[in-house]
């Protein structure tokens, strides 16, 4: 007989054909009582599939009394109780690396859209004003300092690609590395003082949120420019919006935000902004390889293998 699993949100459509395949699969998000849905599931459930955002909590885990495993479609996993998890000898796998590339190129492509003004050159184009006169110049990264926050897998990456650009590479995190060739700051206002471009890529959770406060972004100043392809939590965006609407820092280039898919209405209209709809690691090739391991996680786990890629 199938294993059982509760699905708290749909994926892709190959991901849920796979799951049909070898599960009987509750989909939490389609039950108009979720209560009895979990009730019903509670006896035989032996999986939880979600993603980064949905997640599961302590309450979820805890209906689920068979539970075995969370396979997670995502890195971050903040959304997910892992003590509790880890106190009912739950594993809990997400899908790291995959996404690596996509998302270290959507800092970069945020990067170059906020230095050279991509979109307003865009907007003065389509508006007809190049008719009129010439845009403003825009800045070079060329010899910039990059300060990145967070000197993971993608930070890495990030960093790597930003070297390419001739840019001078530092960075924050709990630890100093002794295998790369950047400079470690342990103060994230020092570093942001240093910095011409700061590139948010920690977790999300307790420790990290809004690290990114106005201290940090009065340290990065009117020249500034910050980029997030982290977490929205992990930016104090109150702070972010009076320091633009001030001029106290330049401008600022954000995938993530506090209360998504709601954006600050003053970001809307600011110019030195870019935008974008938590859409890093959202090209069709990289969805589909997280679907896989997601798929992968759970069938390796109950054929009574190792599963690939465990959080802890």
């Amino acid at each position: 007989m199938k294993p059982e699993l509760v699905l708290v949100g749909p994926m892709m459509p190959h991901v849920m054909e796979a799951l049909d395949e070898d599960f009987i699969v509750h989909r939490l998000w389609e039950a108009s009582d979720r209560d009895a849905l979990l009730a019903k599931a509670a006896p035989r459930a032996r999986a939880i599939g979600t993603n980064g955002h949905l997640g599961a909590s302590a309450a979820l885990i805890d209906a689920l009394p068979k539970l075995e495993i969370i396979g997670c479609y995502g890195v971050g996993t903040d959304s997910i109780d892992l003590d509790h998890a880890a106190a009912r000898n739950v594993i809990v796998t997400n899908t790291p690396d995959v996404l690596n590339d996509d998302v270290a190129n959507m800092a970069i492509a945020l990067l170059l859209a906020t230095s050279r003004r991509i979109c307003e050159g865009d907007r003065y184009v389509r508006s007809g004003k190049w008719l009129k006169s010439n845009m403003a110049l825009t800045r070079s990264i060329r010899n910039r300092k990059m300060g990145i926050l967070g000197l993971g897998r993608i930070g890495k990456s990030i960093a790597e690609k930003a070297a390419v650009f001739g840019m001078e590479i530092s960075y924050h995190g709990r630890r100093k590395q002794d295998d790369v060739p950047y400079r470690f700051f342990d103060n994230l206002v020092e570093m942001a003082q240093d910095s011409d471009y700061l590139v948010a890529i920690c977790p999300g959770g307790e420790a990290t949120n809004k690290i990114v406060n106005r201290a940090v972004m009065e340290a990065l100043g009117p020249e500034g420019t910050l980029i997030n392809v982290a977490r929205g939590s992990v930016v104090d965006e109150p702070e972010l919006v009076s320091a633009l609407q001030d001029g106290r820092l330049g401008a600022a280039g954000l995938d993530v935000f506090e209360e998504e898919p709601k954006v600050p209405e003053a970001l809307l209209a600011m110019d030195q902004v870019v935008l974008q709809p938590h859409a890093a690691s959202a090209t069709v090739e990289t969805r589909h390889a997280m679907g896989d391991l997601v798929v992968k996680n759970l069938r390796a786990h109950f054929a009574g293998q190792a599963v690939l890629t465990p959080v802890r």
